[in-house]
């Protein structure tokens, strides 16, 4: 008997194993592993189209809730119409047409190194900045602008934590903060989602009377001068409640756009 197996060729002896032989168990485990892999790369590569176009959804919704726009069931490309994205040059805080505003990207613009600046001084831990940034107005009937929408990113404890601010026409008082993506720990700095914190921000002021950003995220009572800029920092959360603060301070200061919100009150955008 063993001569005969000996005349068989490899594929004939492997067949003629036991099923449950570790020849035949590997064969299996790898051969299954091979096909899992493939269906789920061919799932990535086909969904892929699917996630990007529900990222891009996500971002107007999230726009839309902070500018106060946000219905729930409303289409949100629809709603998002009444939205006007502009670019801004970030050095000389004027509107630029050196990109289409809908369609540019931000985050891989800050990741190019002939699109944006390594930061010296960067609070925000940010790493580099872009040259070009986006922004959103609301205007009423007559042009007027209602509302100035800023994109803000920073690190926080574990993660950059990217989100808009929303400001009155003066560019000095808060409507409304929200974060759309973030990596905080749930309970603690993910409060930032919260919406009973969220609701501190509204009517606080940027600006002192001396144009200095004064807006601060902090624990403590403020003093009664200091309370119009004041916000209380996530209970537990420490590092995420300075990373807020950092990133607000940083976005709404000279590296940022107050330079640009200067410019829009003074008609000189």
């Amino acid at each position: 008997m063993p001569e005969a197996n000996e005349k068989l060729s490899p594929w004939a002896r492997f067949k003629a194993l036991p099923v449950d032989s570790t020849p035949k168990t590997i064969l299996v485990a790898v051969s299954l592993c091979l096909f899992c892999s493939m269906i789920v790369s061919g799932a990535a590569v086909m969904l892929k189209p699917i996630q990007e176009q529900n990222k891009v959804l996500d971002k107007k919704r999230n726009i839309l809730q902070v500018a106060g726009l946000f219905e729930e069931g409303a289409d949100i490309e629809e709603a998002f119409k009444a939205v006007e994205p502009r670019l801004v040059d970030v050095a000389s805080g004027k509107f630029s047409d050196a990109e289409d505003a809908a369609t540019y990207d931000q985050r891989a613009a800050a990741k190019d190194p002939a699109k944006s600046i390594a930061l010296d001084e960067d609070p925000a831990s940010i790493g580099r900045q872009a040259k070009l940034a986006s922004i959103y107005l609301l205007r009423d009937d007559a042009g007027e602008i209602t509302k100035i929408i800023l994109p803000l990113h920073g690190y926080g404890l574990w993660s950059t934590l990217y989100g808009f601010i929303a400001l009155k026409p003066d560019g000095n008082e808060v409507t409304g903060l929200q974060f759309y993506s973030h990596a905080e720990t749930p309970g603690l700095g993910a409060e930032v989602d919260n919406p009973i914190w969220r609701n501190m921000w509204p009517g606080k002021k940027v600006f002192d009377d001396a144009g200095n950003v004064a807006i601060t995220v902090a624990k403590g009572i403020p003093s009664a001068d200091k309370a119009q800029h004041h916000i209380d920092a996530l209970a537990g959360a420490t590092l995420t409640s300075r990373g807020v603060d950092n990133l607000v301070r940083f976005w709404l200061g000279e590296q940022g756009f107050k330079r640009f919100l200067e410019n829009l009150k003074a008609g000189a955008a």
